[in-house]
């Protein structure tokens, strides 16, 4: 693949945007294991003070993808932080005497994204990078079972009943904005639906997209986050040059709020059966409607870490990296709406599995 770092010198930034658990760090592995002829320098931010995304990209093992390449933004939201962590690692990323030749933005999952293309209109960034493109992940199954949609019947009948009642749906806030950002739309987790199911949610998808621009957006589908990098990185979308374009339910907001949800992370015993724990987890996130687990465990007998990720009660797990002796006990990230029960959900994930 050809460089394409632009003319005019700019260095230009893919901004992977997406609900939590939609594919993202496994769309950024799948684009770090291909040949593309450049330096990339990869920015991860995770809503949740333990780092389980980069941590997943510096294990990744890929010849050329140094650990100084993959920045970590951790406990917070670009779209909230901008002032303080985004704009100084990307002038301490143009001051490197190797500068990167593109830069991969993984948001966190709750991230709205324009105000991070509004960051790159500062100064100081304007005039060295450009935001290439903003692609969205989109959750296939998550999408068809109705998780980012309100049941309009369902609404009405709680305004009858009381008309009072602030009906916004956090989850569809935060993924039209998403949706409404983007260059490219990505229909991930296409393994896991059946084509009619594939079918529907692609064309839902696009007139979800039509409602909010008038720009061509293509949707994409893929399973495993298997996406030539060449469809990814190269946009040329200019996208901080056509804000008025990409709509925001928070136009107009002095700022965002993470108060709808509630993240934790919880210290678990060593386990001792791989498909009984993820099982156990499985129960757990049925039980409290949790949006996401994820995160790394130590298993008995077992010479590498043992890495969960789970969207409600959907999970995979693989052992990844090395297991170190300092690792005697595992943590988990734990993500839901606000009002969680912290106590019993951590009583029930430290009972082993």
């Amino acid at each position: 693949m050809t460089n394409d770092k632009r003319a005019s010198g700019k260095i230009p930034v893919t901004v992977v945007t997406g609900f939590l658990g939609a594919g993202k760090t496994t769309l950024l592995r799948h684009v770090l294991t291909q040949p593309h002829g450049r330096r990339i320098a990869v920015i991860v931010n995770e809503f949740g003070s333990l780092g389980i995304d980069g941590s997943l990209l510096r294990s990744c093992g890929i010849e050329g993808c140094r650990d100084e390449d993959i920045v970590e933004l951790a406990n917070g939201c670009l779209c909230c932080t901008v002032a303080d962590d985004f704009l100084p690692t990307m002038q301490a990323l143009i001051d490197r005497d190797d500068p990167p030749e593109h830069v991969v933005i993984e948001t966190s999952g709750l991230a709205l994204p324009k105000p991070l293309l509004k960051a790159f209109g500062w100064p100081g960034i304007r005039t060295r990078m450009t935001v290439d493109g903003v692609v969205t992940l989109v959750d296939g199954p998550a999408f068809v079972e109705g998780r980012f949609a309100d049941d309009p019947e369902a609404v009405a009948a709680q305004r009858a009943a009381d008309p009072s009642l602030d009906h916004d749906n956090p989850l569809v806030e935060v993924f039209e904005d998403q949706l409404a950002s983007a260059d490219l739309v990505v229909l991930g987790k296409t393994d896991l639906m059946t084509s009619d199911a594939v079918d529907v949610a692609e064309k839902a998808v696009q007139e979800q997209v039509a409602r909010f621009s008038s720009r061509h957006v293509p949707v994409l589908k893929t399973s495993e986050g298997r996406i030539d990098a060449s469809v990814l990185l190269g946009i040329g979308a200019a996208a901080e040059d056509d804000l008025s374009a990409r709509p925001s339910s928070h136009d107009g907001a002095d700022d965002h709020e993470h108060d709808d949800f509630d993240s934790f992370v919880v210290t678990v015993p060593e386990q001792a059966d791989v498909s009984a724990f993820v099982t156990h987890l499985e129960t757990i996130a049925g039980r409290f409607d949790l949006l996401r687990i994820k995160g790394f465990v130590p298993v008995a007998g077992k010479a590498r870490r043992l890495a969960v990720q789970g969207v409600g009660t959907r999970f995979r797990h693989e052992f990844d990296s090395p297991r170190t002796a300092e690792l005697t006990e595992g943590h988990l990230v734990v993500i839901g709406r606000h009002g969680l029960d912290r106590e019993a959900i951590e009583a029930a994930l430290k009972t082993q599995g």
